[in-house]
């Protein structure tokens, strides 16, 4: 049976990042975050009803929207459009007031199977998406192996080459010189004589 859904929330460079996932483990998967952020105080798990609402329609999909901001999140967000107004980056104005906290939202049962239904075939889509993705790269890897043994081999067979017409004109030069030392001895007998 699928387990119930739970919203959490972070912030990772200019966006906050909120899903609904049955657990940290899952969140910390689906955003890709190589440490334990709910350990660093950075993630935490939300009863916001915007962001609940939010996350529950599409479960299992990290949501984004723009650091800072009290926008709504979306699959896709822009970046944010004010990150330092003032002089020296520091922003003029008043602050923006915090939102009153409000009850966790009721949920119905049926509504909470749906969504962990839907999370898990958004799991089961990520999972697929990550093994085809790594059939890939095993594919290119192959290529790439196959190109640089074919290249070796060229290389090979070319140095080979480049040795025996090296050993070839070595030889012809000690004959060379054979034939130059033989002619001054030569040489040097005919002109005693003479």
């Amino acid at each position: 049976m699928a387990r119930k859904l739970k919203t959490f929330q972070t912030s990772l460079g200019f966006y906050d990042l909120a899903i609904a996932a049955p657990s940290m483990k899952a969140a910390l998967e689906a955003w890709g975050a190589g440490s334990n952020l709910f350990h660093q105080g950075v993630a935490k798990e939300t009863d916001d009803l915007d962001v609940v609402a939010a996350t529950m329609s599409k479960p299992g999909v990290v949501l984004k929207r723009p650091a800072g901001s009290n926008g709504r999140f979306a699959e896709q967000s822009d970046l944010p459009s004010d990150l330092g107004s003032g002089e020296n980056g520091v922003r003029r104005g008043r602050q923006r007031p915090k939102p009153a906290k409000r009850a966790a939202p009721k949920i119905s049962e049926r509504e909470a199977r749906k969504a962990a239904a839907d999370f898990e075939k958004e799991q089961k889509r990520r999972d697929a998406e990550r093994r085809r993705e790594q059939v890939a790269r095993e594919r290119e890897r192959k290529r790439r192996e196959r190109a640089t043994a074919k290249a070796q081999a060229a290389l090979d067979k070319a140095q080979r080459e480049h040795e025996r017409k090296a050993a070839d004109i070595q030889a012809e030069v000690e004959a060379l010189e054979k034939r130059s030392r033989a002619e001054d001895d030569r040489w040097e007998k005919q002109r005693e004589r003479l």
